[in-house]
């Protein structure tokens, strides 16, 4: 028979399964129960009985920061239990009383706990009762999501009505954790409808909380089932995750991590039932699950279930025991191991503490510098050094840093960034070398993290996120979402291609076999370099979701212009050094995905979603196509030099092509626009200009930054001619040579290529000449570049003719640089644009004869022809001046240059 069905077991049936229940329950019931009463009232008499004596600070609010939450001052990692739902009483409530709940809070305080996950929305004198015992409520809320509710007007605005009572029912009170909007959207409803269907109405449910109450933290609980939800308005990320072997589930945590990216990651429900797997088994998971999940990151969690009373779709659940106490609240035996692990969470110790050294490389960054060393003295890592490395600082560094006696600081001239750097490592005592910029801010677990994502793999290096921090200035905002930031590429959910250089770490032996940081990469690219050099070697470079550093964007456009120039730079150098990570225009290929806030990607490309067979899969994944191409060529400075200034010059010859230049600026300008749409920007952050500054910085970046590629390879240092003419002289027999030349040099003491090669590049080095050696992909041994206008291409071959005799070959073939070519292409468009200039002027002359006007035409031909044998003449004293270079490291090897190569004689 013919399997229709793809299933996966999950370790477990989730909350509101039916799988291998006795007595069957509608799945609509399961999944939804709608409370007695849209929102229970609380009397009087309860208010007296439990008003809390405590007044509540509104400083006491959970708000989200970077990966994790906080409570004031201090971190708030949630170790929670759900409750309920339970029994409606006669009243329709759907809470136990209030003295039945203050036992269970004083429970859930010895189990460690700190807050709980309710499934309607509570009385106020529940969420006093909270306060009072130190607990943070997460709030679910009915409204019917089981069914086709985008279909049904009534359905739609009774969700909105049950949205904006749940926030105002739940306003200003500081023992609320959060509202959940929803929870479990069944798949087929999510397939009905679609993904970005679902999505919007959940932000539209967020906005009106928002609307409601601004400080309100909002998740939307999701499922596997349904990964490929991912509305963008929610203040952290909750998902329900019934996965019970470690594996998979820390492998699915990782992948969770990813979907969250800049947001907290919340596990909202796991659980275990005692009848179908025994109390030790479950007890031995529960507590293993923790430790995973807080060791992987994530913010906190929520343990199905607080207590075995439990009651849904109509029905008093007989048959399922997740419960970590009994229904009269006895405690299991899984409860004990529960309170033991939460005691301990969320810094579970590593296995060891390797000794880590924090460099920063500074260099005039005295504003930013205080707040980069508060935050490196006051880690939670227990053995670690700072090592700051002021590089030549004409600023007020050396003020700052007197104020940090346990700092380390060495002073030294300006030697550039990877300079500055390997001054760090070689003063470095640690196991591990970390980075981190003076513009950065680090986290208090960063060191925490990066350590125990490290030891958990074999890879030598690891980085994580860069976030911009929420105090920076509306411009330092629109700088953070716009092109050209620091970002991690991936290769997939736990290894990356590249770590952003202001927060990565690595064992020092890595370093010390890649011998540091190569020093011509003075402003930036050293991260990229290394990170290559690393993974050529067969080495991994991990990600840690959870150990990232604030950092400070630059506020202002010119500051942000600026370092995108000194990124370009950078490039210029790195496509010299590794020509294989890019392509023909001088852009980078990567073989991971880029994580960075442009969402370009899936703008052009189609969004795919897994779903299963009948969409039946248990997991099912959204697919994000790579990022759209056309957004970096229609920005590009090839396309503004190539077709934008050519169809100008076109249309100013032509007056009919008038049309194609304004085409060409407004796709520049519609890319740009789309661009800055669809990029977040935090709403603290925005000003009515923000998104037109974000435009702007999508069309001049590219252009800036491109600029410096071709920049440093237009204005390549010349061979000086002191060296030129000392082999002037030698050249100068060999005047009858092409473009072309075949050398051939005979010698009977085992001389190798390799060895010619060698002598030839040291040669070359010696003398100043400018030259590049294979870098591994390209057809050609060693280019020599003769002047500005022209190169030569070496390639050699060796025969073996038995014994020690050897015959070397080398082919010589001159060609253009970039100035040469870009140069001819000017001379052709210059002389036609004169050309059909001069026809426009002299036609409506009567009196220019027939043969001058053929001749004026014939002039600009003859011009393009005297250019290129210009070239070609420049080209053929390369090859000369060339052709000796080779012949005097011939002779210093002692070789004999035959004028025919020596034909093959068989040995005896």
């Amino acid at each position: 028979m013919r399997r229709v069905f793809d299933t996966i077991s999950l370790g477990g049936p989730r909350r509101g399964s039916v799988l291998e229940q006795q007595e069957f329950v509608p799945t609509s019931q399961l999944i939804d129960t709608p409370p007695a009463k849209p929102l229970e009232k609380t009397t009087r008499a309860e208010a007296a009985r439990t008003k809390s004596p405590i007044s509540v600070a509104p400083t006491e609010r959970v708000v989200t920061e970077g990966k994790f939450f906080r409570v004031g001052s201090q971190k708030f990692h949630p170790r929670g239990v759900t409750y309920g739902p339970f029994k409606p009483d006669s009243t329709g409530s759907t809470f136990p009383k209030p003295e039945q709940v203050e036992r269970d809070f004083v429970l859930m305080k010895e189990l460690n706990a700190n807050c709980l996950r309710v499934y309607h929305v509570p009385p106020r004198w529940f969420l006093d009762l909270a306060q009072q015992h130190g607990l943070k409520v997460l709030v679910d809320y009915y409204w019917p999501k089981h069914t086709c509710f985008l279909e049904d007007h009534e359905t739609i605005q009774f969700a909105r009505d049950a949205t904006r009572q749940a926030a105002e029912a739940l306003k200003g009170h500081p023992a609320v954790f959060a509202i959940t909007l929803a929870n479990e959207i069944p798949p087929d409803i999510a397939r009905w409808y679609g993904a970005k269907r679902i999505a919007h109405f959940i932000d539209g449910l967020a906005a009106i909380v928002k609307e409601v109450d601004p400080q309100r933290l909002v998740t939307f609980v999701n499922f596997p089932t349904t990964e490929f939800l991912q509305p963008t308005s929610l203040d952290f990320v909750s998902f329900n995750v019934y996965l019970h072997e470690p594996r998979p589930f820390a492998n699915y945590l990782d992948r969770l991590q990813n979907i969250a990216g800049d947001k907290p990651l919340l596990l909202a429900e796991f659980g275990v039932d005692s009848m179908r797997e025994g109390e030790d088994v479950k007890a031995q998971i529960l507590s293993g699950h923790i430790e995973i999940a807080f060791r992987a990151g994530l913010a906190g969690m929520f343990l199905f279930a607080f207590t075995d009373d439990w009651h849904t779709g109509g029905h008093q659940i007989e048959n399922w025991f997740f419960g970590l106490t009994t229904r009269d609240r006895k405690p299991r035996g899984a409860f004990h191991a529960v309170a033991e692990q939460y005691k301990r969470a969320p810094h579970f110790p590593l296995p060891q503490y390797p000794k880590i050294s924090v460099v920063v490389a500074s260099y005039n960054g005295a504003r930013t510098l205080p707040s980069c060393l508060d935050s490196l003295t006051h880690l939670n890592y227990p053995n670690y050094e700072i090592l700051l490395v002021d590089d030549g600082s004409t600023d007020d560094t050396a003020r700052v840093v007197a104020h940090y006696p346990t700092v380390h600081t060495i002073h030294q001239p300006n030697m550039g960034l990877s300079g500055a750097r390997n001054t760090g490592i070689q003063a470095a005592t640690g196991e591990i070398v970390a980075f981190t910029d003076s513009d950065c801010r680090a986290d208090e677990d960063w060191l925490y993290y990066l350590v125990g994502d490290l030891l958990k793999t074999d890879a030598c290096a690891i980085g994580g996120h860069n976030f911009p921090p929420p105090e920076d200035s509306p411009v330092a905002g629109c700088v953070a979402v716009s092109p050209g930031g620091p970002a991690h590429v991936m290769l997939d959910d736990r290894n990356a291609e590249h770590i952003p250089g202001c927060n990565m770490a690595f064992w020092k032996w890595a370093l010390d076999e890649a011998h540091g940081f190569d020093a011509q990469f003075r402003a930036a690219g050293d991260d990229v370099d290394i990170c290559w050099r690393l993974l050529q070697r067969g080495r991994k470079i991990a990600f840690s979701h959870a150990g990232f550093v604030w950092h400070y964007r630059r506020n202002t456009i010119h500051a942000y212009l600026k370092q995108q120039r000194g990124y370009g730079v950078a490039e210029s150098l790195l496509r010299r050094k590794h020509p294989e990570y890019f392509n023909s225009l001088g852009g980078m290929r990567w073989r991971g995905r880029i994580y960075s806030p442009s969402k370009i990607a899936g703008f052009f490309g189609k969004f795919v979603i897994y779903h299963g067979t009948f969409g039946s899969a248990l997991f099912q994944t959204l697919y994000t196509p790579e990022p759209s191409g056309l957004l970096t060529v229609l920005t590009s400075l090839e396309w503004h030099v190539l077709f934008t200034v050519g169809a100008f010059l076109l249309a100013t010859v032509w007056p009919a092509l008038w049309p194609l230049p304004v085409m060409t600026v407004l796709a520049s300008l519609a890319m740009a626009t789309a661009a800055a749409m669809r990029v977040e920007l935090p709403p603290w952050q925005t000003r009515w200009w923000s998104r037109p500054l974000v435009a702007i910085l999508y069309l001049s970046q590219p252009i800036v930054r491109g600029w410096p590629r071709y920049g440093r390879r237009l204005s390549r240092s010349e061979t000086p001619v002191t060296t030129r003419e000392t082999v002037r002289a030698l050249a100068a027999q060999y005047e009858g040579l092409g473009t072309m030349n075949t050398l051939n040099y005979w010698n009977e003491k085992s001389i190798e290529r390799f060895t010619f090669l060698e002598a030839l590049l040291e040669s070359l080095d010696r003398d100043q000449w400018q030259s590049r050696s294979d870098s591994g992909w390209d057809e050609f041994d060693v280019t020599i570049y003769g002047d500005r206008f022209s190169k030569v291409l070496v390639k050699t071959v060796s025969e073996n003719h038995g014994g020690e005799k050897r015959l070397l070959r080398a082919r010589l073939e001159g060609g253009w640089t970039l100035l040469g070519k870009m140069s001819f292409f000017g001379v052709v468009v210059g002389m036609c644009f004169a050309s059909r200039l001069w026809w426009s002027l002299a036609l409506p002359v009567t009196q220019v004869p027939l043969w001058m006007l053929w001749g004026f035409t014939a002039l600009p031909l003859a011009l393009i022809g005297l250019w290129v044998g210009y070239l070609r003449l420049r080209t053929r004293r390369s090859v000369r001046l060339a052709t000796a270079v080779l012949d005097l490291c011939a002779q210093d090897l002692k070789l004999i240059k035959l004028t025919a190569p020596r034909k093959f004689v068989k040995p005896d």
